[in-house]
């Protein structure tokens, strides 16, 4: 999931009248599309609408299905979309940020599949392994509080800190109950992770982010986060309703096909892993 993607203001007007028109109510789909329709699926460019454009030329048409993929630069306009029927799916965003969007703006969106982790790593100049990071040594985290926290989780989960029981999910440095390298942490914007690596020991960076500074996360990073019960994995999402849309079961079973795996590794070399 990343912050980027395009869109008109005819769309986004359109959108934002339909969304005012049916959210008196219906958590269920309003019409049923014909399965020979085009499914048409809202994406942010990178890797997203790269995913589902492989799955266009190379996988669809033997699988009978028509699909469109229009690109959006914003995480608003993808979700409203799906819940008034501007497109019939999205693939862009995390279960947490999913819930979060239902919870906040009534919307009744559901996961249908899941596709891809975009992971965090941990990076270094000075340090080749993890256990090289010197004691008192500097880590960059970035400082907004849901990176900071999923940053945390990671350290943990390598061993490098403890974090109090019942804090991990809104984590801060001040959450640490264990620090046997006595590390200092030094938060920075999390696009300006990658630049710190000068100045500090280690650095964790999100996969993104990563591959803008010409990091390769499969080979540069000392670890990189797991796909494995991981809640930030990228989901294919739909309004409640359509899960039976013989058009959304094809394109769930596309994404999480071999073929896909195969190019989502070859592609992205480590800055986006399949979950599947």
């Amino acid at each position: 999931m990343r912050n980027t993607t395009k869109i008109t203001a005819a769309v986004l007007a359109t959108g934002a009248l339909t969304l005012g028109l049916t959210a008196c109510g219906s958590d269920k789909a309003d019409t049923k599309a014909k399965a020979s329709d085009p499914l048409v699926v809202a994406a942010t460019p990178v890797p997203h609408a790269e995913i589902l454009n492989y799955i266009k030329k190379n996988l669809a048409k033997k699988a009978g299905l028509k699909l469109e993929v229009k690109e959006f630069t914003d995480y608003v306009t993808p979700n409203n979309a799906t819940e008034d029927g501007s497109v019939d799916a999205n693939y862009f965003q995390t279960t947490p940020y999913l819930e979060d969007f239902n919870k906040k703006n009534g919307t009744h969106l559901k996961s249908v599949a899941t596709v891809h982790l975009e992971p965090l790593g941990l990076y270094s100049q000075k340090a080749k392994k993890i256990d090289g990071i010197k004691k008192g040594g500097t880590v960059a985290l970035p400082n907004d509080a849901d990176n900071e926290s999923r940053a945390l989780r990671f350290l943990a989960a390598n061993d490098l800190i403890t974090l109090k029981k019942g804090s991990e999910s809104t984590a801060t440095p001040q959450d640490i109950a264990k620090n046997p390298k006595d590390l200092q942490f030094k938060e920075v914007e999390a696009a300006q992770t990658p630049r710190s690596l000068k100045d500090v020991d280690a650095a964790v960076i999100n996969g993104n982010y990563a591959i803008g500074a010409d990091l390769n996360p499969g080979k540069d990073a000392l670890a990189l986060e797991s796909t494995k019960n991981n809640e930030y994995n990228n989901v294919l999402a739909i309004k409640d309703g359509n899960q039976d849309d013989p058009r959304v079961k094809k394109l769930a079973k596309l994404l999480t096909s071999p073929e896909v795996k195969k190019f989502i590794e070859t592609k992205y070399k480590g800055s986006v892993l399949p979950s599947f």
